[in-house]
This record gives structure tokens, C-alpha cells and sequence, in this order.
């Protein structure tokens, strides 16, 4: 396992600057063809209880002394040392995850990416004066909140590392991370280039572990001051009670369904590459991922026939293959799409990849499914189903589109497809999302773009300068002078 360029002991967590053994272990297994990786720590109560103080001592300490533009530099440091490493940690992150070498690079590029932007913006975080009362001056603040937790799931831990604790950092909190157990290695890799960089003792903690013990500790610590969830919205529930009975603010970033309209005006030759991309990436396993492609009756039967061609050059392989899928997370995620597919027996199959025979042993290998003429109330078209399965559905009008896409518990991510500039308008006013793109998607990643979702996929905004405004807290002062 290529951990040996950061000296991380095997089943240790990341507490207080120091690498501490944990008493118990999990097994870490390549989703590629279900062999031992390596062990990491089983965090217990005790470990959180030491992380946070560990945090707590530093939020007091040499960080909470350090200037903005300081922290921005340790930051950058870190930065520049993902970049130096970018090819052992996407082996490391294809590896654990199991997605393509090419898509693991692509997120050990974005992690580089979020601390270069954040450490700029470490500096740039700045209050308001306030016109107010004769013989006052008033103006206000922006503090750290103290203590995060960042709680973060496994199907893009570099990411959401860079998008959470990024700026966390920047705003001078101190943080304890708990990744998920399915996917830690870049996580503890991370927290081996932060010490490095010079990030002071007990500013980064990283305990490793199951959600429902080390997770559960952390969301309900009575000394954490803000929690960053990502992942089911079952748990994103869970831990929203558990936040509340601290009364700390939690952001959340849920699930989604996410629409994708394709009007008859539409450049297709543009489009396909997005409608399809954007529902296979990481095997279909991304909140954000288009598992919905409306279309307009008028194009409908040119855009199957072209999604349908596409997926049927689809290949799916063991991670260092760098095919176009990689394999699920694990057998436990493989049985949850292998039950929707199981749903699907009324349904229209247009199209489905091909698993390479050679693929090893063990593997969670899923071919990726196009389903046509879908019902828009159909639990595939309805439900999160995370995995590589999207679903095409006709329309009629732009209304009816708006009815369709606004149609789900979600809001996370849309797409239009429309060279009517006006319609571009309208419908990005319509549609319930916290991101909208038009004639395109996702936007090359976007580390500058906040990102969020309504409804059922959470609230609260990561990315972008908005992040450094959910890890802070605004004081106003009102002084009297006379």
C-alpha cells in the first residue's frame, strides 16, 4: 500500500499533532477485487473525547495566535504539497474507492486546488462598518465558530476534505474529521502533508471508525461548535437531532436526483457528453449525479438513440484499468442498485455497459443501465439510487419539464439545455436547486462556485467564498464614544 511516502503507522488516528493507536480495527479492502489494503483505527467515545480536546487546546493555543495571512500560508504549504503527491494519492484514493485513476487524479488535483483557494482567501474575510447612531461607531466581525466537526462520506474524500476542512481551517477553526470508514486513506495521507506544512498541533484531528460510534460521538460532543455532514439523508436526519440538542448550526449535504432538460433547440453534440458523464462518474456513486435526462418529445427519440450508442461503448473495470466505471464501494452499496435494478423489470432498457470479462475476483462490478420512456413517479426516477443507472424521461412543454424536475423530495443540482437565452432565464429562476447550470454541468468541478442543495439534499453552503461565511460566526460591535 503506497502510504510509506507519508510514515503513517497503520491503525493509528491523527490526535493532537501526534499519531496515536487505536485498540481496535477495521479491515480496509479494494472494491476492485476485495483484497486487504491495509487496518485502520475503530474510534471509540475516548478517542473523540481526545480529539476535541486536542482541538479545543489549539483553537486556545499557537493557531487561534496566528494571524489570517498566516494560516493562509500553512495552507498553501499544503496545497503545494498535494500537488508534489498528486499521483500517489490518486493511486491511494483508486485504490480505497475503487473509481478510475484518471477520475482519482482529477479529485487529488480539485483537494490542491481548494487549499490554494482557500489559503488565498484566508486574509479576505472582512466585517462592515455600519452607519449608526450620532457618537457611536458600530461594525462587525467574522469569528470562528470554535470546534467543527466534519463528518464526510466515501465516494469523494479529497474533495470534500479541501471544501469542508479547507475552510474551516481558513476561518481559524479548529477541526476533528471523522471520514468515512469505507474510504480513509487520503484523509490520514492529508493529515500527514498538514503536519508538515507547519499546521499547528491539535488544529487537525483525524479519527478514523465507524459512523454509528465514532461519527455518533462526534455529532452529539457537547464541545463541538458546528458540524459538516455529507451523505445519506437518513443520517444527515440524525445528525441534525444530535446537533440540536447542542443547539450548534450543521450544514448539510444530502442526496439528489438531479434533472437534466434537454430542449429540441438544444446542441447535442455539445450535450451528450455531459448527460452522460455526469450520471456515470464514480459509478454513478455522487450526490450531484444527473440520474434524470428530460427531454423534449420533438428531440426525444434522437437523444435515446445517441445516449443508448454511447452506453453501449461503456466499459467497466477494476479501478487501475482507468475503464469508465470502476467498481461500487462495496458488496453492501453493489446489492442496493442490484435491488432498484430489480424494480426495473416494467421498464424500457435502451441500453447497458459492458463489465470486462477479466475483471478480478471479488470485485463490485455493476454494468451501467439506460432506462427510456420512464414514468416520472417511478421509484427509479424518484429515489437516490447511487449507482450508475439514469433514466430518460419525455415532456412536452416547459412547464411541464419545470413540473417534472421540481418533482422529487431533492434540489441539489439542474441542468438546461436550450439555446433560448430567455427560456435560460426562466427556468433557472424555476427550477428548485442550489445549482444551476446551463448548457453545461458542474462546471469543471468548481471550486469557486457554493454549493448546497433545498429540500431533502440538505442546506447550508460549501465551496466558494460563502464556505468561509457557514465556518464563521458575525459579531456586531457598538462602540460609544461620544
Amino acid at each position: 500500500m503506497p502510504l510509506n511516502p507519508f510514515n503513517i503507522p497503520a491503525a493509528h488516528h491523527l490526535i493532537g499533532g501526534k499519531w496515536t493507536a487505536g485498540r481496535d480495527t477495521l479491515e480496509v479492502r479494494n472494491p476492485s477485487d476485495d483484497t486487504l489494503l491495509t487496518t485502520i483505527a475503530r474510534g471509540t467515545n475516548d478517542d473523540i473525547n481526545a480529539a476535541v480536546s486536542a482541538a479545543e487546546d489549539a483553537r486556545q493555543g499557537e493557531w487561534a495566535r496566528m494571524t489570517a495571512v498566516e494560516r493562509g500560508r500553512v495552507l498553501s504549504r499544503i496545497g503545494q504539497l498535494v500537488q508534489e503527491h498528486i499521483e500517489t494519492l490518486a493511486l491511494i484514493e483508486a485504490m480505497d474507492v475503487g473509481k478510475p485513476l484518471t477520475q482519482a487524479r482529477a479529485d487529488a488535483v480539485a483537494l490542491a486546488r481548494y487549499m490554494e483557494f482557500y489559503g488565498g482567501a484566508a486574509d479576505k474575510v472582512m466585517g462592515h462598518t455600519i452607519p449608526y447612531l450620532d457618537g457611536y461607531t458600530a461594525y462587525t466581525l467574522r469569528e470562528p465558530h470554535g470546534v467543527t466537526g466534519h463528518i464526510i462520506p466515501w465516494n469523494y474524500p479529497m474533495q470534500i476534505i479541501g471544501r469542508s476542512v479547507g475552510a474551516a481551517l481558513a476561518m481559524g477553526n479548529a477541526c476533528v474529521l471523522k471520514p468515512a470508514e469505507d474510504a480513509c486513506l487520503t484523509a490520514l495521507a492529508f493529515g500527514a502533508m498538514a503536519l508538515e506544512a507547519g499546521l499547528p498541533d491539535g488544529a487537525l484531528n483525524i479519527i478514523t471508525g465507524l459512523g454509528s460510534q465514532a461519527g455518533a460521538a462526534l455529532a452529539e460532543h457537547p464541545d463541538i461548535h458546528h458540524i459538516s455532514f455529507t451523505g445519506s439523508v437518513a443520517t444527515g436526519q440524525i445528525i441534525q437531532a444530535a446537533a440540536a440538542k447542542n443547539v450548534i448550526p450543521v450544514t448539510l449535504e444530502l442526496g439528489g436526483k438531479s434533472p437534466q432538460l434537454v430542449f429540441d433547440d438544444a446542441d447535442l453534440d455539445r450535450a451528450l457528453p455531459f448527460l452522460i458523464n455526469a450520471g456515470i462518474q464514480n459509478a454513478g456513486q455522487t450526490c450531484s449525479a444527473s440520474s434524470r435526462i428530460l427531454v423534449q418529445r420533438s428531440a426525444y427519440a434522437e437523444v435515446v438513440e445517441r445516449m443508448s450508442l454511447a452506453y453501449e461503448n461503456l466499459r467497466v473495470g477494476p479501478a487501475t484499468a482507468d475503464a469508465s466505471l470502476g467498481p461500487l464501494i462495496s458488496a453492501k452499496q453493489k446489492n442496493v442498485v442490484e435491488n432498484y435494478l430489480a424494480q426495473a423489470t416494467d421498464l424500457t432498457c435502451a441500453a447497458i455497459g459492458k463489465i470486462d470479462p477479466n475483471t478480478p475476483q471479488g470485485g463490485h462490478y455493476v454494468a451501467p443501465a439506460l432506462f427510456a420512456d420512464v414514468p416520472s413517479d417511478h421509484p427509479l426516477a424518484q429515489q437516490e439510487i447511487f449507482g450508475p443507472v439514469q433514466v430518460i424521461i419525455p415532456f412536452e412543454t416547459e412547464e411541464e419539464a419545470v413540473e417534472i424536475a421540481n418533482g422529487t423530495d431533492f434540489g441539489l443540482v439542474a441542468a438546461i439545455w436550450t439555446a433560448d437565452g430567455a427560456r435560460q432565464m426562466r427556468l433557472a429562476k424555476h427550477l428548485r436547486a442550489g445549482q444551476v447550470f446551463i448548457n453545461n454541468y458542474g462546471a469543471g468541478g468548481g471550486v469557486e462556485l457554493p454549493f448546497g442543495g433545498v429540500g431533502k439534499s440538505g442546506h447550508g453552503r460549501e465551496k466558494g467564498f460563502d464556505a468561509l461565511y457557514g465556518f464563521s460566526t458575525l459579531k456586531t460591535v457598538a462602540a460609544w464614544h461620544g
